[in-house]
Protein backbone atom coordinates (compact mmCIF):
# COMPACT_ATOMS: atom_id res chain seq x y z
CA UNK A 1 0.00 0.00 0.00
CA UNK A 2 2.50 2.22 0.52
CA UNK A 3 3.88 2.40 -3.67
CA UNK A 4 -0.25 3.14 -3.89
CA UNK A 5 -0.13 6.12 -1.39
CA UNK A 6 3.28 7.47 -3.20
CA UNK A 7 1.92 6.75 -6.55
CA UNK A 8 -1.46 8.76 -5.80
CA UNK A 9 0.59 11.60 -3.82
CA UNK A 10 2.46 12.01 -6.91
CA UNK A 11 -0.17 12.50 -9.32
CA UNK A 12 -2.54 14.43 -7.31
CA UNK A 13 -0.60 17.69 -5.87
CA UNK A 14 -1.57 18.56 -2.11
CA UNK A 15 -3.37 14.93 -1.85
CA UNK A 16 -4.05 14.10 1.85
CA UNK A 17 -3.72 10.11 1.82
CA UNK A 18 -4.60 8.15 4.99
CA UNK A 19 -3.46 4.15 3.96
CA UNK A 20 -6.05 2.29 7.21
CA UNK A 21 -4.92 0.24 9.33
CA UNK A 22 -6.28 -2.11 11.40
CA UNK A 23 -4.79 -2.42 14.36
CA UNK A 24 -1.35 -1.56 15.93
CA UNK A 25 1.10 -2.25 13.35
CA UNK A 26 1.50 -4.16 10.55
CA UNK A 27 1.91 -7.23 12.01
CA UNK A 28 -1.13 -6.87 14.00
CA UNK A 29 -3.29 -5.12 11.17
CA UNK A 30 -2.22 -7.91 8.96
CA UNK A 31 -3.23 -10.70 11.49
CA UNK A 32 -6.59 -8.90 12.12
CA UNK A 33 -7.38 -8.84 8.56
CA UNK A 34 -7.40 -12.80 8.42
CA UNK A 35 -8.36 -13.03 11.52
CA UNK A 36 -10.99 -10.74 13.05
CA UNK A 37 -14.53 -10.66 12.31
CA UNK A 38 -14.74 -8.14 9.84
CA UNK A 39 -17.95 -6.28 11.00
CA UNK A 40 -15.76 -5.35 13.72
CA UNK A 41 -12.67 -4.49 11.34
CA UNK A 42 -15.37 -2.19 9.66
CA UNK A 43 -16.74 -0.71 12.70
CA UNK A 44 -12.59 -0.25 13.57
CA UNK A 45 -12.32 1.42 9.87
CA UNK A 46 -15.70 3.80 10.22
CA UNK A 47 -14.04 5.39 14.09
CA UNK A 48 -10.36 6.16 12.51
CA UNK A 49 -11.85 7.85 9.47
CA UNK A 50 -14.50 9.43 11.71
CA UNK A 51 -11.64 10.68 13.78
CA UNK A 52 -9.71 11.93 10.93
CA UNK A 53 -10.01 15.91 10.77
CA UNK A 54 -8.08 16.05 7.22
CA UNK A 55 -11.20 13.74 5.95
CA UNK A 56 -14.44 15.52 7.72
CA UNK A 57 -15.57 17.42 4.55
CA UNK A 58 -14.97 14.31 2.46
CA UNK A 59 -12.99 11.86 1.10
CA UNK A 60 -12.39 8.93 -1.96
CA UNK A 61 -11.56 5.34 -0.94
CA UNK A 62 -9.90 2.78 -3.13
CA UNK A 63 -9.57 -0.62 -1.84
CA UNK A 64 -8.16 -3.74 -3.74
CA UNK A 65 -9.53 -7.07 -3.95
CA UNK A 66 -11.52 -7.79 -0.50
CA UNK A 67 -10.54 -4.01 0.42
CA UNK A 68 -13.32 -3.52 -2.43
CA UNK A 69 -16.43 -4.75 -0.59
CA UNK A 70 -14.70 -3.80 3.12
CA UNK A 71 -14.56 0.29 1.97
CA UNK A 72 -18.58 -0.50 0.51
CA UNK A 73 -19.56 -1.68 3.83
CA UNK A 74 -18.46 1.51 5.22
CA UNK A 75 -19.70 3.89 2.65
CA UNK A 76 -23.09 1.72 3.73
CA UNK A 77 -22.88 1.94 6.82
CA UNK A 78 -20.72 5.24 7.72
CA UNK A 79 -21.76 8.01 5.81
CA UNK A 80 -20.34 10.47 8.33
CA UNK A 81 -17.77 11.66 7.05
CA UNK A 82 -19.08 11.23 3.32
CA UNK A 83 -17.19 9.28 0.76
CA UNK A 84 -16.93 11.13 -2.56
CA UNK A 85 -15.68 8.62 -4.65
CA UNK A 86 -15.50 4.61 -4.27
CA UNK A 87 -12.74 2.94 -6.20
CA UNK A 88 -12.99 -1.08 -6.12
CA UNK A 89 -10.25 -3.15 -7.65
CA UNK A 90 -10.85 -6.44 -8.41
CA UNK A 91 -13.37 -6.80 -4.98
CA UNK A 92 -15.74 -9.63 -4.70
CA UNK A 93 -18.75 -7.89 -4.23
CA UNK A 94 -20.95 -11.36 -4.58
CA UNK A 95 -18.39 -13.27 -2.97
CA UNK A 96 -16.42 -16.15 -4.05
CA UNK A 97 -16.60 -19.94 -4.92
CA UNK A 98 -13.42 -21.28 -6.20
CA UNK A 99 -10.01 -21.42 -5.24
CA UNK A 100 -7.20 -19.04 -6.07
CA UNK A 101 -5.53 -20.14 -9.29
CA UNK A 102 -8.06 -22.72 -9.95
CA UNK A 103 -9.13 -24.93 -12.23
CA UNK A 104 -5.22 -25.00 -13.09
CA UNK A 105 -4.10 -28.63 -13.72
CA UNK A 106 -7.50 -30.27 -12.75
CA UNK A 107 -10.70 -28.98 -12.66
CA UNK A 108 -12.33 -31.70 -11.15
CA UNK A 109 -9.72 -31.71 -7.94
CA UNK A 110 -10.79 -27.91 -7.51
CA UNK A 111 -14.65 -28.58 -7.22
CA UNK A 112 -14.16 -31.65 -4.79
CA UNK A 113 -11.76 -29.64 -2.80
CA UNK A 114 -14.18 -26.95 -3.04
CA UNK A 115 -17.39 -28.75 -2.15
CA UNK A 116 -15.20 -29.77 0.77
CA UNK A 117 -14.40 -25.95 1.88
CA UNK A 118 -18.00 -25.06 1.14
CA UNK A 119 -19.20 -28.04 3.98
CA UNK A 120 -17.36 -25.58 6.63
CA UNK A 121 -17.76 -22.20 5.19
CA UNK A 122 -20.70 -20.85 7.47
CA UNK A 123 -19.87 -22.17 10.27
CA UNK A 124 -19.36 -20.79 13.63
CA UNK A 125 -15.14 -21.55 13.99
CA UNK A 126 -14.78 -21.13 10.01
CA UNK A 127 -17.10 -17.73 8.77
CA UNK A 128 -16.15 -17.81 5.20
CA UNK A 129 -16.95 -13.88 5.10
CA UNK A 130 -16.76 -13.63 1.35
CA UNK A 131 -18.02 -17.33 0.44
CA UNK A 132 -20.94 -17.33 -1.30
CA UNK A 133 -22.49 -20.71 -2.47
CA UNK A 134 -24.45 -20.42 -5.46
CA UNK A 135 -25.45 -23.88 -5.03
CA UNK A 136 -27.07 -23.28 -1.65
CA UNK A 137 -28.82 -20.14 -1.28
CA UNK A 138 -30.73 -20.76 1.48
CA UNK A 139 -27.82 -21.58 3.76
CA UNK A 140 -25.53 -18.35 2.42
CA UNK A 141 -28.44 -15.96 3.22
CA UNK A 142 -28.90 -17.18 6.88
CA UNK A 143 -25.65 -18.24 7.95
CA UNK A 144 -23.31 -15.41 6.22
CA UNK A 145 -22.20 -12.69 8.77
CA UNK A 146 -21.27 -10.19 6.41
CA UNK A 147 -21.59 -10.14 2.73
CA UNK A 148 -25.47 -11.33 2.54
CA UNK A 149 -25.98 -8.39 5.11
CA UNK A 150 -24.32 -5.21 2.90
CA UNK A 151 -25.84 -7.47 -0.24
CA UNK A 152 -29.38 -6.66 1.00
CA UNK A 153 -30.22 -10.51 0.80
CA UNK A 154 -31.58 -11.08 3.92
CA UNK A 155 -33.49 -7.97 5.24
CA UNK A 156 -33.94 -4.82 3.50
CA UNK A 157 -31.59 -1.54 5.19
CA UNK A 158 -32.87 1.47 3.62
CA UNK A 159 -30.29 3.22 4.89
CA UNK A 160 -27.21 1.64 3.29
CA UNK A 161 -28.86 1.71 -0.54
CA UNK A 162 -29.49 5.72 0.74
CA UNK A 163 -26.06 5.92 1.52
CA UNK A 164 -24.71 4.22 -1.09
CA UNK A 165 -26.42 6.15 -3.63
CA UNK A 166 -24.45 9.67 -2.05
CA UNK A 167 -21.47 8.18 -3.68
CA UNK A 168 -20.85 10.85 -7.03
CA UNK A 169 -19.05 7.53 -8.40
CA UNK A 170 -18.45 3.51 -7.66
CA UNK A 171 -15.60 2.65 -9.95
CA UNK A 172 -15.77 -1.12 -10.29
CA UNK A 173 -12.18 -2.82 -11.61
CA UNK A 174 -12.30 -6.18 -13.11
CA UNK A 175 -9.45 -8.12 -13.87
CA UNK A 176 -10.08 -10.43 -17.33
CA UNK A 177 -7.44 -12.92 -16.83
CA UNK A 178 -8.01 -13.13 -13.07
CA UNK A 179 -6.79 -16.38 -11.31
CA UNK A 180 -7.15 -15.99 -8.56
CA UNK A 181 -10.82 -14.34 -7.82
CA UNK A 182 -13.69 -17.16 -8.89
CA UNK A 183 -15.98 -16.30 -10.83
CA UNK A 184 -14.10 -13.14 -11.77
CA UNK A 185 -17.33 -11.34 -12.08
CA UNK A 186 -17.85 -11.01 -9.12
CA UNK A 187 -15.36 -8.18 -9.02
CA UNK A 188 -18.26 -6.05 -11.19
CA UNK A 189 -21.65 -7.64 -10.87
CA UNK A 190 -24.02 -5.66 -7.63
CA UNK A 191 -27.29 -5.06 -9.52
CA UNK A 192 -27.26 -1.33 -8.66
CA UNK A 193 -29.75 -0.48 -11.14
CA UNK A 194 -30.77 3.05 -9.74
CA UNK A 195 -27.26 3.95 -9.51
CA UNK A 196 -26.51 2.88 -13.22
CA UNK A 197 -29.47 5.12 -14.03
CA UNK A 198 -27.86 7.86 -12.95
CA UNK A 199 -24.92 7.58 -14.14
CA UNK A 200 -23.14 6.62 -10.95
CA UNK A 201 -21.56 3.30 -11.95
CA UNK A 202 -18.16 2.49 -13.71
CA UNK A 203 -17.09 -0.82 -14.55
CA UNK A 204 -13.45 -1.15 -16.29
CA UNK A 205 -11.60 -4.16 -16.99
CA UNK A 206 -7.84 -4.39 -16.66
CA UNK A 207 -6.48 -7.43 -19.48
CA UNK A 208 -4.68 -8.67 -16.63
CA UNK A 209 -4.16 -11.62 -13.39
CA UNK A 210 -5.45 -10.31 -10.34
CA UNK A 211 -4.35 -7.18 -8.88
CA UNK A 212 -1.76 -7.35 -11.88
CA UNK A 213 -2.19 -3.52 -13.54
CA UNK A 214 0.48 -1.16 -14.24
CA UNK A 215 1.34 2.50 -13.08
CA UNK A 216 0.48 3.86 -16.33
CA UNK A 217 -3.26 2.07 -16.48
CA UNK A 218 -3.93 2.73 -13.00
CA UNK A 219 -2.85 6.67 -13.43
CA UNK A 220 -5.11 6.79 -16.68
CA UNK A 221 -7.44 5.45 -15.61
CA UNK A 222 -7.99 5.70 -11.65
CA UNK A 223 -6.29 8.75 -10.82
CA UNK A 224 -8.98 10.98 -12.24
CA UNK A 225 -11.39 10.28 -9.44
CA UNK A 226 -8.82 11.09 -6.42
CA UNK A 227 -9.03 14.67 -7.80
CA UNK A 228 -10.98 17.44 -5.77
CA UNK A 229 -13.50 18.02 -8.16
CA UNK A 230 -13.86 14.96 -9.83
CA UNK A 231 -17.91 13.97 -9.95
Amino acid sequence: MGSIKSMIEGHVPGVYVHSLMIGNGIVEDTTNGFLLNVNKQIKMACDIIANDTKLQNGYNAIGFSQGGQFLRAVAQRCPSPPMRNLISVGGQHQGVYGLPHCPGQSSTLCDYVRKLLNVGAYINIVQAEYWHDPLNEEEYRTASVFLADINQETTVNKGYKTNLQKLNKFVMVMFSKDTMVQPKESEDKLGLQAMDKAGKLVFLSSPTDHLQISTDWFVTNLIPYFNSTST
